[in-house]
């Protein structure tokens, strides 16, 4: 392979903005991260994206040849918009792929981003040479990919996968999507939050001490025994565990791999999770599935939009002339 191919990786995230430089063998050339800053607005995220893109490139010494951009859906990658991403409210068919294609005057492709983590975990990462692998990405939302039979399963339009919205309590929490019960509304670092500040309005918490306590702190006050933070962390890895088990009795992929902010907690979460995988799924899938912990951490969909990319110029030069 020629490692001199360079191709530009965009990262559009709720909570933060990701650029990074990849070449075809995985390796990420130059990094960079800032705040989405989503209030600001749609026009704003873009036209700094689109900067810290630049700043990426020119940091890295390499000139890019495609671009491929990760978000959350819903979107269409066929035609490269943006319908009305859940994570990015006030964004409404938005021809991003366009967008990034004229200003870096290069090719450009749009996935959804737990689509591409599942691709660079399967290019690069925990699920090497898995025919059948399960991705979760579990942090401003809960999303998912999946590669059946060495092939990325993308779904009619591009937004298959979408593991979040599995129903793990029916008539539950409201979701993002407008249903109840979805594992996002209970998983998500966004809900684990918004659970925590629910209970401490009415139960006696360390956590009263913080101003708006987050899913990172609910980890960290359990873990020193604060009763509250012990039951929302239980409820959350007893319902994550519950779907990715659904998952694994569907699919019976080799690997189930874990990545997003909230999998910083590490084996308190990857634990039950395995755990509950190894003693209720169905038999012999029980057996023969792994619960992995992604090996790419926070750039896993920078790289995965960055194979992706590699993949249009390979499909673009083996096209006829």
């Amino acid at each position: 392979m020629n490692h001199e191919i360079a191709v530009l990786a965009l990262d559009i995230g709720g909570t933060k903005l990701a650029a990074g430089v990849v070449d075809d063998a995985g390796a990420l050339l130059a990094h960079l991260v800032e705040p989405t800053d989503r209030e600001r607005g749609q026009d704003d995220v873009i036209m700094r994206m689109l900067a810290l893109g630049d700043q990426a490139v020119e940091a890295s010494g390499r000139t890019i040849e495609a671009v491929g951009i990760s978000s959350g859906g819903p979107l269409d990658s066929r035609s490269g918009i943006l319908h009305a991403p859940l994570h990015l409210p006030g964004w409404h068919e938005v021809p991003i792929a366009q967008i990034a294609s004229e200003h870096y005057q290069v090719p450009a492709v749009v996935e959804n981003d737990a689509t591409l983590g599942m691709l660079g975990e399967h290019a690069f990462g925990a699920a090497r040479g898995a025919t059948t692998a399960l991705y979760l990405t579990i942090s401003t939302g809960v999303g998912g990919g999946a590669v059946i039979h060495g092939r990325l399963h993308r779904g009619a339009t591009g937004n298959g996968g979408e593991f979040g919205h599995i129903t793990v309590r029916p008539g539950g929490r409201l979701c993002s999507c407008g249903r109840r019960g979805c594992l996002e509304a209970y998983a998500s670092g966004t809900s684990i939050a918004e659970r925590a500040r629910e209970a401490i309005t009415s139960e006696p918490s360390s956590l009263t001490a913080l101003p708006l306590p987050r899913a990172e702190d609910v980890v960290a006050h359990a873990a020193a025994g604060d009763q509250v933070a012990v039951r929302l962390w239980d409820e959350t890895t007893a319902l994550l565990a519950q779907g990715v088990t659904d998952l694994v009795n569907a699919f019976e992929p080799e690997v189930v791999v874990l990545g997003g902010g909230v999998t910083r907690a590490g084996a308190v979460l990857l634990d039950p999770v395995r755990d509950a995988v190894a003693t209720t799924a169905m038999d012999p899938i029980a057996q023969t599935c792994r619960v992995v912990l992604a090996e790419l951490g926070d750039a896993v969909c920078v790289v995965g939009a960055g194979a992706r990319a590699h993949e249009i110029l390979k499909e673009t030069r083996r096209a006829p002339a």
